[in-house]
This record gives structure tokens, C-alpha cells and sequence, in this order.
């Protein structure tokens, strides 16, 4: 296995590519980021309430394989 990339693993994907990745409107990440405390928090690069934002890919892929390992070890 390769060593991690710390470009690679600090690289961000924009909001709307999220909604899509995880299968979810733009409401419904609203509701799972209330629900889920342990959902990662997005990064905005301004104070502006429309400003875009962005997740690290590194944090969305650990969330999603510890649901991933929760699920199993049901």
C-alpha cells in the first residue's frame, strides 16, 4: 500500500458534489448534519452566509467507514 499524500488527503470536494456522492438533496445533508454530530464540518473561505462550501474527502471517507464498520458489527 502506498503512503498517504497529505495534498490528497487534505483535497476538498464543493457541497453540491457532496449531495450527490452520499445520495442526498441539499435538505436532506441538512437534516443528517443536525442528526449526526459526528458528520464532518464544512469549510467556508468567508463569513458570507452564501459562501460556497467544502468538505475534506479524508473526513467524509472516515465517516462513512465508520458507519460502514457500525453497520457490520451489528
Amino acid at each position: 500500500m502506498h503512503p498517504a499524500h497529505p495534498i490528497i488527503d487534505q483535497a476538498l470536494i464543493a457541497q453540491p458534489d457532496v449531495y450527490k456522492a452520499i445520495g442526498q438533496t441539499r435538505s436532506g445533508l441538512d437534516k443528517l448534519r443536525k442528526k449526526d454530530p459526528t458528520f464532518p464540518k464544512p469549510i467556508k473561505f468567508s463569513d458570507s452566509r452564501q459562501a460556497a462550501a467544502y468538505y475534506v474527502i479524508a473526513e467524509l471517507n472516515a465517516w462513512l467507514a465508520a458507519k460502514i464498520k457500525a453497520r457490520d458489527a451489528e
